[in-house]
């Protein structure tokens, strides 16, 4: 009973959040002088939605209501929703399987070693939450201070929010945090209930100031390869190509690759010293 309200709640402030993102002039609707808050307005909302503006209002109220996939989508359109975030609104709505792990999957042997045939390119193993399950010494050495204590393993998330290092090494720092968050919102929201996701997210907010600002947001996005630029220590700043891979048969285990970019690899730090 406890998961289905904290989904419901979840879903009333998603797409609260997301309506007040959409502007009047966005939706052909005529903007007026006098708003209260930002964005459309619940009953313009459910106009565009071609929906009961009272049936949508109990859907941002967290009550106990169904709606079909048809109705979902229609305010999925209306919100303009990109197709993660449409998505994660079925999810919230319980369209979409969830799973409850009690605990970590387990890692296979020959998965775990993985990395270190990998070296000398970073790379790493991580779960739903982050957590490091195998990383080779490259890795180690692009990402210092990744292991925190014997007590509990590695974990990407409270190395970029927590560890001080991580500021240094990200030189793009604020977007990629971001997006790191609006990862794991959407993986929370795959795992309701899950007391792991619960665990790190208490951590976070308490130790991280970014995360009790971003968090209220509900971004949303879906991990993804690309490019970063990452500043090794003792070294100039490098733009580095990531790849992600799901591991056969446990979708939350990624495999993350990375390697220094061949287009314009290195970039000169400005705040590094210039050599003689």
């Amino acid at each position: 009973m406890g998961e289905t309200q904290d989904r419901r709640t979840e879903l009333a402030a998603f797409l609260r959040s997301r309506r007040e993102r959409v502007t009047p002039r966005e939706v052909g609707l005529p903007s007026t002088r006098r708003r209260r808050t930002p964005g459309l307005r619940r009953e313009e909302l459910a106009l565009l939605a071609g929906m009961s503006a009272t049936w949508y209002t109990y859907l941002e109220q967290g009550r106990d209501i169904r709606v079909s996939d048809q109705v979902l989508g229609a305010i999925a359109d209306a919100l303009r929703l990109a197709p993660h975030e449409h998505d994660h609104l079925f999810r919230l709505a319980g369209r979409a399987p969830t799973t409850v792990p009690s605990e970590p999957e387990s890692l296979a042997a020959e998965v775990a070693a993985v990395p270190l045939l990998l070296q000398p390119h970073p790379a790493y193993l991580i779960d739903g939450t982050y957590d490091v399950l195998s990383h080779n010494p490259a890795a180690e050495e692009l990402f210092p201070h990744l292991r925190t204590g014997a007590d509990r393993p590695a974990n990407l998330a409270r190395w970029v929010f927590l560890e001080p290092a991580a500021r240094e090494v990200l030189v793009d720092w604020e977007p990629e945090a971001q997006g790191l968050l609006a990862r794991l919102r959407t993986l929370t929201g795959a795992h309701p209930g899950d007391p792991r996701y619960t665990r790190l997210i208490e951590e976070l907010h308490t130790g991280s100031p970014e995360v009790r600002a971003w968090w209220p947001r509900f971004d949303v996005e879906q991990r993804r390869g690309g490019h970063k630029r990452l500043r090794p220590p003792g070294r100039d700043v490098i733009t580095y190509a990531y790849t992600a891979f799901h591991v056969a048969g446990r979708p939350d285990q990624t495999l993350v690759i990375y390697a220094e970019s061949n287009d314009r690899t290195r970039v000169t730090d400005p705040t590094a010293p210039r050599k003689a």
